[in-house]
């Protein structure tokens, strides 16, 4: 058996209580005798919902000796409302308790750094490894299978059943819609979401004319009653009169013939998209990732593409799709188009020569236009990754919080679906200013014009409610937020850079085709690297901070690729790991002169 080492695990705290408990209080010595696997998530974060998904399979299978526990540690002041928090474990379907913690208190006490974490715990109550990041399932299943065998020796395992209760199941027409479109009758289709269907309503939002898709989550194409989507969104109408669909959990663009019901598959492979993995090419051979919007623009289909940071383009006259905008890096930068960095686009709306986007975690109203010589990416409204909040006025200090949506007015201005303001806002170009128009909705994520009306996509209300458009914006009390996360004290100088990862037991690093690693520094603002900022094939760093700037940002993107290490197989299964950082340091005389973030194992520095 592998030697490992091994920290006692702290106890599990958070404000906000346990859910899906039948409201019991879990504390470590109740879970003592199961593998415990501590899913640290937020619900705004696309790559935690990737990792939800990844651990369906794992949950299923070792379902009588793991419990895996949901830490629930909110980015955006909307995700510390218990509320919030629950309609998420129902949005998402995460079946396991989930511990409430809007102080961050499990957080603090396990060191994590970012979002998503994994740390598991073995039956004896300690730490034993710790995984930042997607793409940790196969780690996951091979060190499950380890601890099972382990302790099932020693005696130390204890199987049964876990301790999730379900909450009951609610009754109504809709369950956490996406988007909506208007149809031509004056009804609309709605992406019902957690139901893993597509509903037409009459004129009226509110009469169920048509279900399409069954309503259990698969890819399957076929008839109204036959095919199954999974998590879908986005909604397009395209020339030929037919819909296309961003599927969002199966990673594909879906087609909907209105006038039979059936349902085909555009684009997409049905896996995730991964570094490495090709960026153009015929549809159906190309992986997508987390597809959470589309619009037709510029004569394609434009993808908001959550799940990498970028938008792409599905050409059906080709059937093919590419890479239209973005590099990957999350973040806040304009420019060319192949330059620029978005964070999470989840809301399309063309407009003429424009094609809005909302980028939900830089909490930015963007835009894509042409120049003459090809797209480029612009900002109405948002700063970054870290400042968020409700307040109006010029649009250069205005404030939003996590949009979800964007919808083109008659008048040139832009409605903006604040998702975690619960209101709808609207950004005027020609003024330059940004307006409330309506507040108290419920986590609106998108909108459709009906002629002098606004139809709103309350999800979290699940409705459409339609509200007259406003001569005159809706007076808020502003306030500003930035994300909190507790500082790292560092050293000014010299400075070390380590991402700790370990192959997972019967894997190596996968080094057949040049390095298996690759890491990318930068930092907010520029100016407190002064050495070290850049792209890289090795996990450890030497970096120099400025002294003269007293705090900022580090941003850390690592990714590294394993296979098994079979001699006998020839085509060994190979699996990426990777994972961004955004980590707050403060310069202090008495700082830390090393920084170690792990992506897969334990950090070791005395070996």
């Amino acid at each position: 058996m592998t030697a490992r080492a091994r920290v006692r695990a702290p106890e599990l705290i958070g404000k906000g209580g346990w859910l899906n408990t039948g409201d019991q209080q879990l504390t470590l010595a109740d879970l003592r005798g199961r593998i415990v696997i501590l899913d640290f998530w937020t619900f705004c974060c696309v790559n935690c919902l990737h990792v939800l998904d990844e651990l369906r399979e794992l949950e299923e299978k070792h379902r009588d000796t793991v419990v895996i526990i949901g830490v629930h540690s909110p980015k955006f002041v909307h995700e510390a409302e218990h509320q919030a928090v629950v309609d998420a474990v129902e949005r998402y379907e995460v079946h396991h308790p989930v511990l409430d913690d809007p102080e961050l208190g499990t957080w603090k006490q396990y060191a994590v750094r970012a979002w998503p974490t994994l740390v598991v715990v073995d039956p004896e109550g300690y730490v034993v490894a710790q995984h930042a990041g997607e793409g940790h399932a196969h780690a996951l299943e091979a060190l499950v299978t380890e601890l099972e065998a382990e302790h099932g020796a020693k005696g130390t395992l204890r199987r049964g059943d876990g301790p999730y209760v379900a909450p009951e199941p609610v009754a109504t027409h809709l369950r956490f819609p996406g988007k909506a479109l208007a149809l031509a009758d004056g009804g609309f289709l709605v992406s019902d979401t957690t139901r893993h269907q597509l509903v037409e309503l009459g004129a009226d939002g509110e009469t169920v004319v048509r279900r399409f898709g069954d309503g259990e989550r698969g890819l399957v194409d076929g008839g109204p009653d036959v095919a199954r989507f999974s998590e879908p969104q986005g909604l397009a109408l395209l020339p030929d009169g037919s819909v296309v669909v961003a599927d969002t959990v199966n990673h594909a663009l879906r087609r909907l013939d209105l006038a039979t019901g059936g349902v085909t598959t555009l684009a997409g492979t049905g896996g995730q998209w991964w570094q490495g993995f090709p960026t153009a090419g015929p549809a159906h051979e190309v992986a997508l990732s987390s597809p959470w919007d589309v619009a037709w623009f510029a004569g394609r289909v434009w993808i908001a593409m959550a799940g990498v940071h970028q938008l792409w383009a599905y050409d059906p006259a080709t059937e093919t799709v590419e890479v239209a905008a973005g590099t990957t890096n999350e973040g806040l930068v304009d420019g060319p188009a192949d330059e620029a960095w978005f964070a999470q686009p989840s809301g399309l709306a063309a407009a003429g020569d424009r094609l809005w986007v909302a980028d939900s975690e830089t909490s930015a109203v963007r835009w894509v236009e042409s120049d003459g010589a090809g797209f480029v990416v612009r900002t109405a409204v948002g700063t970054g990754l870290f400042d968020f909040g409700h307040r109006d006025g010029a649009a250069e200090q205005a404030l939003l919080q996590h949009p979800l949506g964007v919808t083109a007015l008659p008048d040139g201005s832009v409605a903006i679906s604040d998702t975690y303001n619960n209101a709808l806002r609207r950004f005027d170009p020609e003024t330059g200013e940004v307006t409330t128009l309506a507040t108290d909705l419920r986590e609106p994520s998108d909108a459709v014009l009906v002629g002098g009306d606004v139809v709103v996509v309350e999800s979290a209300g699940h409705r459409l409610t339609r509200l007259r458009l406003p001569e005159e914006a809706v007076r808020v009390e502003s306030a500003a937020h930035r994300t909190q996360r507790p500082a790292t004290e560092v050293a000014a100088g010299p400075f070390r850079l380590d991402v700790v990862f370990t192959a997972p037991a019967g894997q190596k690093r996968d080094e057949r085709y040049g390095p298996s690693t690759r890491l990318l520094v930068s930092s907010t603002p520029p100016e407190l690297l002064l050495e070290g900022e850049g792209k890289g094939t090795d996990l450890g760093r030497d970096l120099v901070l400025n002294p003269g700037v007293a705090e900022g940002v580090l941003h850390v993107s690592a990714m590294a690729a394993s296979c098994d290490d079979d001699p006998d197989n020839e085509y060994p299964a190979c699996h990426m790991h990777q994972q961004d950082w955004g980590v707050p340091v403060r310069l202090a005389a008495a700082g830390a002169g090393r920084l170690a973030l792990v992506l897969a194992g334990m950090d070791e520095p005395g070996e």
